[in-house]
């Protein structure tokens, strides 16, 4: 049975190093992107699989329906959700349109290809979704002279990881698989085009990450993190937010009265 795979964002960075290391896996490919040249360049450079390039904006509803329908009708073994924007900067400097931007590409995009193609892959009894995220989804107790504020980014961040856990829990016993990819900062041209220099900044390479996530799926993880050594440190984060989920009571706090 031959496996197929959706990829988002896939003309660059860790988009492109999910899409090349399937296609040398022997995926056939569904590649999403804005930049329809890296597209083709991309399925002319890798004729031993069937590639098929789709021009797709995810900050639009066009796009992410087109995509979507794409989900729903083919076999997809394997969703990628890595489409991305890099609009670091506080809330108040945002604009309506990079916010809506941010908003639809990293929450409304992988929730609507997920919705889509998740059915088809329980029918099948076998699939996986795989959403890209990033370790800013755990930075928000972090105070301003640790970290410069990005609200949005990091909020769209935890939704993935808590969505992806959730839905991997409504999918137990349905040999469908969901993990959310949490990487630090990766090699890439994403903070370039935001203008921001991390080339003194030690960073991952977008091919380790790729293994990683693959390698997790393989352990049944659901956060994956590359870069974190001691995998107990996530349990324990995991483990707080149960505790912190269970020891609510339909009576105010003390603290309140």
């Amino acid at each position: 049975m031959s496996n197929l795979a959706l990829v988002t964002g896939a003309t660059s960075g860790i988009g492109k190093a999910f899409a090349e290391r399937l296609a040398s896996d022997g995926y056939d490919l569904v590649i999403v992107g804005r930049r329809r040249e890296r597209l083709d360049a991309f399925v002319a450079a890798h004729a031993e699989v069937k590639v098929r390039a789709v021009a797709a904006d995810l900050s639009t509803d066009e796009g992410i329906d087109a995509v979507a329908e794409i989900c729903a009708t083919e076999p997809l073994t394997l969703l990628v959700n890595n489409a991305g924007v890099a609009h670091y900067m506080p809330l108040a400097e945002l604009s309506a349109g990079q916010a809506r931007e941010l908003v639809n590409v990293k929450v409304l995009a992988p929730t609507m290809l997920s919705r889509a193609a998740v059915s088809g892959m329980q029918e099948r009894g076998r699939g996986a979704i795989v959403n890209v995220a990033g370790m800013i989804a755990f930075s928000g107790p972090a105070p301003q002279s640790q970290m410069p504020r990005r609200a949005v980014y990091a909020g769209t961040l935890a939704h993935l990881v808590a969505m992806s856990q959730t839905l991997s829990a409504e999918l137990e016993g349905t040999g469908v698989r969901v993990q959310v990819v949490c990487p630090g900062v990766v090699a890439t041209e994403f903070h370039k085009r935001q203008g921001i220099d991390l080339s003194a900044v030690p960073r991952m390479s977008a091919e380790d990450l790729v293994a990683a996530a693959l390698r997790g799926l393989e352990l049944g993880e659901v956060v994956c993190a590359p870069g974190v050594e001691d995998a107990g440190v996530l349990d324990a984060v995991f483990q707080a937010d149960l505790t912190a989920f269970a020891a609510q009571t339909p009576a105010l706090a003390t603290r309140y009265h």
